[in-house]
């Protein structure tokens, strides 16, 4: 198992995040959840919406299987039950009254939706507790932050990151995303992550494949050695910045 503790204080000295990264894991079998100490039961209805403020601000291990009073759209999100063309269709016509203007548009968006292959549990933790080893780990920032840990992987190799937005059931544009294509995916949170999950008004969130995490801290610590880090210095838009980006860009004070 990788040093996840340290890697999770990596990240939040570099970023001066204000909550935990998430680690997040699918599992085949419901008794899998058994084998991880102090998992918390939801016994509630909720969402998932909920869950990652449960792990990255109160510091609990969740699990979940379909079993959970957990909403039936959430369980077709995160795969503890398959979506089929009837359960899409049923949702688009819920979803047309709400977010989408038409069916067929919210039928698409269904279509459209990254979704975790179906097994019997799923379970979420802060990535410092080392409490199993993740498939995908959540970092909720600031824009800021989120843009040094991209820059941070790509100064470590250059890559052009595509991002999606589905609108609502965003948790499926970073986390299933990033679980479905093995690629950092970034996400806008939706309304019910930011009514439910407390994800605040300038928070986003950026989902990481594990072997990507030191990729992302080392590429950060260079940028820092530059003078590249966060928080981000402020030159100021009425200043002439010509001296100051000279310092990391020699070409700028010559004409």
């Amino acid at each position: 198992m990788a040093v996840w503790a340290k890697i999770a204080d990596e990240f939040k000295t570099l970023l001066k995040l204000r909550t935990e990264p998430v680690a997040f894991r699918r599992l085949e079998k419901a008794e899998e959840l058994d084998k991880i100490k102090n998992v918390v039961r939801v016994n509630r209805g909720f969402t998932y919406c909920q869950v990652p403020f449960l792990v990255r601000v109160l510091g609990q291990t969740v699990g979940i299987t379909k079993q959970d009073p957990i909403g039936v759209r959430c369980t077709r999100l995160h795969g503890l039950r398959q979506a089929s063309e009837k359960s899409m269709q049923a949702e688009a016509e819920m979803l047309s009254h709400t977010w989408f203007g038409s069916p067929e548009d919210a039928l698409k968006q269904q279509r459209e939706t990254p979704r975790l292959p179906v097994g019997e549990a799923i379970v979420t933790a802060p990535l410092y507790k080392e409490k199993f080893e993740p498939e995908v780990v959540s970092i909720y920032g600031n824009p800021a932050q989120i843009m040094m840990i991209l820059c941070g992987l790509q100064k470590e190799k250059y890559e052009r990151f595509q991002f999606f937005f589905i609108g609502e059931g965003a948790c499926a544009d970073s986390l299933a995303q990033c679980y479905v294509t093995g690629k950092p995916a970034l996400a806008i949170p939706c309304f019910g992550e930011r009514s439910m999950g407390q994800v605040a008004d300038d928070e986003i969130v950026v989902a990481l494949p594990p072997g990507e995490l030191e990729r992302a801290i080392s590429g950060m610590q260079k940028l820092a050695k530059i003078g590249f880090k966060y928080p981000i210095s402020s030159i100021g838009g009425l200043a002439d910045p010509t001296p100051v980006l000279a310092q990391f860009y020699p070409a700028q004070d010559k004409k």
